[in-house]
Formats: C-alpha cells, sequence, structure tokens
C-alpha cells in the first residue's frame, strides 16, 4: 500500500528550502488539495448529457476555482482595473484571452492586433472592419460593448466584469466535458437553441447545429464541398423541420449525436469502442 498523500509535492521536503516551507507544503496538500475535476464521463454520454445540465451551475462555479482559470481570471481583473484607456486594456493578452474566449472569439487570440482593432471599430458603421470581417460572434460583442463609442467605462463596468468571468469559467468547463465525453458542449448547446432551427439553412448556417445534426444523421462532413442546394436537399430528405419544435426528438437527435460522436473519437484514437447503442439508450 502506497503511503504517498496525493497532491503532496515531495520535492519540498527533500530541497534546500527551509523547514518552514516544508511544512506549510504539507499543511497545505493536507488541509486545502486542489480542486476536483470538473468533468469525468460515466461511461455513458447520455447519462452525461442529464448530469451536465443538472449539475452545471455548481459544475461552473467550481471550474473558476480551478488553479489555471482562477489565476486567468485574477489576471484579467487586474489587466482591467489598471488599464488607462480602452485601447490598452484591449492590448492587455490576459484582458484579451478572457474576453475573446468569453465571447465565443477564441480562434483569435492568435490575432490579438486585429481583434482589438475589429473590437474598436463602430458596428453602426457598414465600412467597420468588424462588419468586414463577417465573424457573427464579433459583430455581437462590439455592438454589446460598443467600445468604440463608450471605451473604458464599457469594460470596467462590475457587471460586464463578472459576466465575462462567469462565461469564460463556463468555456472552460465545457472544455473539460468535450475531453470526458465527446461532442457533450454541442449537445448542450443544441438543446437549448433547437427550437430556433425554422429551415435547413438555419441548421447548415450555425456551427452547433450543423455538425449536430449532420453527424447524428449520419451524413458526412465530406459534404461540405458539395453545393449549397446538395447540402440543403441531403439534410431535407432526413428531417422535417416541425420536428424540432417537439422536445421528444430534439432530445432523441441530441442523445444519436453524442452516440456517434463517441463511435467517431473512440475510431479516431484507435481504443476501438464497441459499445452496444441500445444499452446505452437504456
Amino acid at each position: 500500500m502506497s503511503s504517498l498523500i496525493s497532491g503532496m509535492n515531495y520535492g519540498l521536503l527533500f530541497g534546500g528550502g527551509a523547514g518552514g516551507n516544508a511544512s506549510a507544503a504539507i499543511l497545505t496538500a493536507l488541509y486545502n488539495p486542489a480542486p476536483a475535476p470538473t468533468a469525468a464521463s460515466t461511461g455513458n454520454p447520455i447519462t452525461d448529457l442529464k448530469l451536465a445540465q443538472a449539475n452545471r451551475t455548481t459544475a461552473v462555479a467550481r471550474e473558476a476555482k480551478q488553479p489555471q482559470v482562477a489565476r486567468d481570471l485574477a489576471a484579467f481583473q487586474a489587466g482591467i482595473a489598471q488599464a488607462r484607456t480602452i485601447d490598452g486594456a484591449l492590448t492587455n493578452p490576459n484582458v484579451m484571452k478572457v474576453l475573446l474566449t468569453a465571447s465565443n472569439l477564441a480562434s483569435y487570440i492568435q490575432y490579438p492586433a486585429l481583434a482589438r482593432k475589429a473590437l474598436l471599430s463602430d458596428p453602426s458603421s457598414s465600412t467597420a472592419l468588424v462588419n468586414q470581417l463577417g465573424n457573427s460572434a464579433l459583430v455581437n460583442a462590439a455592438k454589446t460593448y460598443n467600445f468604440a463609442k463608450n471605451g473604458l467605462a464599457a469594460l470596467q463596468n462590475p457587471q460586464v466584469v463578472s459576466t465575462l468571468s462567469s462565461a469564460y469559467a463556463e468555456v472552460m468547463w465545457r472544455q473539460s466535458l468535450d475531453a470526458a465525453t465527446p461532442g457533450l458542449s454541442n449537445a448542450l448547446t443544441f438543446l437549448t437553441q433547437a427550437k430556433s432551427i425554422t429551415s435547413v439553412d438555419a441548421i447548415l448556417s450555425d456551427p452547433t447545429n450543423r455538425t449536430v445534426v449532420l453527424t447524428a444523421l449520419g451524413i458526412p462532413e465530406q459534404i461540405a464541398f458539395q453545393s449549397l442546394t446538395t447540402q440543403e436537399q441531403a439534410v431535407a430528405s432526413r428531417v422535417h423541420i416541425s420536428d424540432f419544435q417537439k422536445p421528444a426528438y430534439v432530445t432523441g437527435l441530441t442523445n444519436q449525436y453524442l452516440l456517434a460522436a463517441g463511435q467517431q473519437a473512440s475510431a479516431s484514437n484507435g481504443s476501438g469502442y464497441s459499445g452496444s447503442i441500445a444499452s446505452l439508450l437504456v
């Protein structure tokens, strides 16, 4: 039986530091263990979905206390508090990391200068950079905060800081969900927005709707290389748009997506998943 204490940094005990530091390390490990992982799979993706729905609020709050997430949020809030101008705030990588991630714009983190110029442009102008880039999430962020008009005050609003911090923690939680159960984040989003689907285009134009529906229906990703008309026909021949107003249909389609996503993930990593769909549905 191992006598090692999980979470203990034993290097501190045998290093050259003072004895007081070693004692502090022992007490920290014993009485302040690292927060438990916020997501773990039960082995049944449908059960995982139900648990995620039921525990969302507490899980996101727990995610915010994870060491790296807590550091990100602290740096974000400090960056905002110390900024003197909105341009200065958006030049701070700590601020941009949380702002962009929370706004569903994480892909722009690697292009901070472009993101900053877009967010500082006037969304009411058709020639503004933010409108030229054609990213709906970027346009929504620019309209929501309107930094071009409201400046730093829009970002230093306590309610905005709180909202962005919570949204960032949720994104991190969703990433942990997907790591444990492939596709779980998409499933959660789809369940909340499926009622808004009133046409085939509403499926194909939204990344989440498209991924869930096409995967659940077994339509290969390669169809994206076909004409839009071909894609529309492929989807229209397999669904009745009115069904998206029926909770039972949406739930069933979502479950089918999760099962298919899990099989795809298993096939890609060579784990040889061979679970019975019927047994998982039960």
